[in-house]
């Protein structure tokens, strides 16, 4: 019933048809199902990508680093990333869902979203694909500070995509600790 009068109402403030405004909800919602899968997809794709340069150097390379005692294990690593990739496709999609109340500030909060995939994905080539745990650092803090900028504007447009990435933001603070112990521990070479 409250529904129905919301629906009225806003028919009634835009000047429009109620059966008119009912369509454009439809193709509203029809939109946003549709931009899931994309949503979800993208991190995922991201991840494959970095995967690709992760896999030539982590059975040669990457075994004979010097790690510290407190690094995962190999497996740990895919499980957590899907998980993470899937969350943070996710929180973008209920972002992007608030793209026609919110225009400009969901413009702004998927650009920082776009730049911390691309230094997210950027470290794997850096890392393994160079092998350069050193300019990785680099690229991890930019990951970080870009990340951080995401969380606060994704709280802006929606507190819940922001409390999605969170998880992510703790991994990365995680990851920058492991890539700087790994680095000062094979430093020599």
């Amino acid at each position: 019933m409250s529904r129905e009068i919301a629906i009225r109402a806003e028919a009634l403030a835009q000047g429009k048809s109620l059966d008119t405004v009912l369509q454009e909800r439809k193709a509203i919602t029809r939109r946003n199902t549709l931009a899931l899968p994309i949503a979800l997809g993208l991190p995922l794709a991201a991840g494959a990508a970095g995967a690709v340069a992760t896999s030539q150097s982590l059975t040669s390379w990457y075994k004979r680093l010097k790690k510290p005692t407190w690094n995962p294990p190999s497996a740990i690593f895919g499980p957590v990333w899907t998980t993470l990739y899937l969350m943070m496709g996710l929180a973008s999609w209920l972002v992007w869902t608030r793209r026609d109340e919110q225009e400009t500030e969901v413009h702004g909060a998927l650009r920082w979203y776009g730049i911390q995939l691309g230094f997210n994905t950027l470290w794997s080539f850096i890392f393994f694909g160079l092998r350069r745990p050193d300019l990785a650092l680099f690229d991890i803090a930019a990951l970080w500070g870009t990340l951080l900028a995401t969380i606060i504007s994704f709280k802006r447009v929606r507190q819940v995509a922001a409390l999605l990435l969170i998880p992510y933001f703790l991994w990365v603070s995680f990851a920058s600790l492991l890539n700087t112990a790994i680095w000062w521990l094979n430093r020599e070479k």
